[in-house]
């Protein structure tokens, strides 16, 4: 009897939010910066943020409640950025992601991809790839951006997209996201 509730328990476990992603091979490459954030560190900021007096913190809070990861790769590597692009056209090959909007100057492509929610406004996950970049500086350090990467997943209110961003300080072009 352990060892069916052993097999069980482990069929369910991708289930649960252990499951891999086709991104994160770039999690472990030196010439890859990312950030991750799972949704036990979103649940704790969430109810931090929920005792706090500031009605802005607390609007931020209450969007990214739905939120269960988020990732975000970024690259000045120009063989990695190629990599980049294959593996998202690979992905969206294989998801059932359409394309929310694209926006384009000059050489900078920026694309945005959902995957419908449950509910009306709402997403399953949000992809946001940006590939063209050549100047863009990032931080103190001066690295400069190739490419960026940022997956969304959870129960996302596109409404509130913006807030999220703002906050995550993350690009800007996700504040349309929410326009659709």
């Amino acid at each position: 009897m352990k060892k069916v509730v052993v097999v069980f328990l482990i069929a369910l476990l991708p289930t649960f939010g252990f499951s891999q992603s086709i991104f994160d091979k770039y999690e472990d490459m030196d010439q890859v910066g990312s950030v991750i954030v799972n949704k036990g560190m979103i649940d704790l900021v969430s109810k931090l943020g929920a005792m706090s007096d500031d009605a802005e913190a607390k609007e931020f809070m209450e969007a990214a409640s739905g939120l269960n990861r988020v990732k975000v790769f970024m690259t000045e590597d120009a063989a990695v950025s190629a990599d980049m692009s294959k593996t998202v056209n690979k992905y969206l090959k294989s998801s059932k992601l359409e394309e929310l909007m694209r926006v384009k100057d000059k050489d900078v492509n920026v694309k945005f991809y959902i995957k419908e929610g449950k509910k009306k406004d709402y997403v399953s996950e949000l992809l946001m790839f940006v590939s063209g970049l050549d100047n863009v500086e990032m931080g103190h350090n001066g690295r400069k951006l190739e490419t960026v990467l940022v997956s969304l997943t959870g129960d996302i209110d596109l409404n509130k997209i913006g807030t999220i961003t703002n906050k995550m300080d993350l690009p800007k072009d996700l504040n349309k996201a929410g326009r659709k």
